[in-house]
């Protein structure tokens, strides 16, 4: 199985890749670095590369489950509610693409700030 790290400066996840497009055009960009921004409960970052929205991409996601955003070019980490968010559930600003999940626990990452670094590495 395919894994990558995802080093912020205050923790890193571990994950595993999906079988699937997104997964494999990232596991090909690898590695790359960028800055994260947080929204609510989710973390995010622009990546060097663009991924056409699958046909099963969807905005609601389960803490755990890792995501590309095609509209931002960006990964998108949803730990818990953002500011759409109805109710408990974990909402993403628009439908995205699950290419990996968390092998950690993705609650953690609240502790990374706006503007932190962060590395994407082939584990």
């Amino acid at each position: 199985m395919r894994k990558a790290v995802l080093e912020f400066e205050s923790i890193s996840l571990e994950v595993e890749l999906l079988d699937t497009p997104t997964a494999d055009a990232i596991w090909k960009a690898l590695p790359f670095e960028s800055s994260a921004l947080t929204w609510g409960e989710e973390v995010y970052f622009g990546v060097p590369l663009s991924v056409k929205r699958e046909s099963d991409a969807r905005a609601v996601v389960t803490p755990g489950e890792i995501a590309f955003w095609p509209d931002g070019d960006a990964i998108a980490i949803g730990f818990g509610r953002t500011p759409i968010s109805r109710g408990d559930e974990t909402r993403l600003a628009s439908p995205c693409n699950i290419w990996a999940r968390a092998v950690g626990e993705v609650r953690e990452l609240s502790v990374v700030d706006d503007g932190e670094a962060v590395k994407v590495r082939r584990d």
